[in-house]
């Protein structure tokens, strides 16, 4: 996951945090979000779009396809 991200999520949370807490709260809570996000199985919204791509590419082939085998099963019905 970005480091910008993890980033803006920890200073919103510190933002709810009484001004006492510091920059060392801040760290915690960056590190102990990386590591439970690192634990998740997520991807990236560029790998997320990248599969979404391949997906819809795939789909079109098989309506295609579909379409070519239905073309040849009219050809051999009598």
């Amino acid at each position: 996951m970005k480091a910008e991200i993890l980033d803006k999520i920890a200073s919103q949370i510190s933002a709810l945090l009484p001004d006492q807490a510091g920059q060392d709260m801040k760290n915690n809570i960056q590190q102990i979000l990386a590591r439970q996000l690192n634990k998740m199985d997520v991807v990236s919204r560029d790998d997320f779009e990248a599969q979404q791509a391949v997906l819809l590419r795939t789909r079109e082939k098989l309506e295609a396809l579909e379409k070519q085998v239905a073309a040849l099963e009219a050809l051999i019905q009598p």
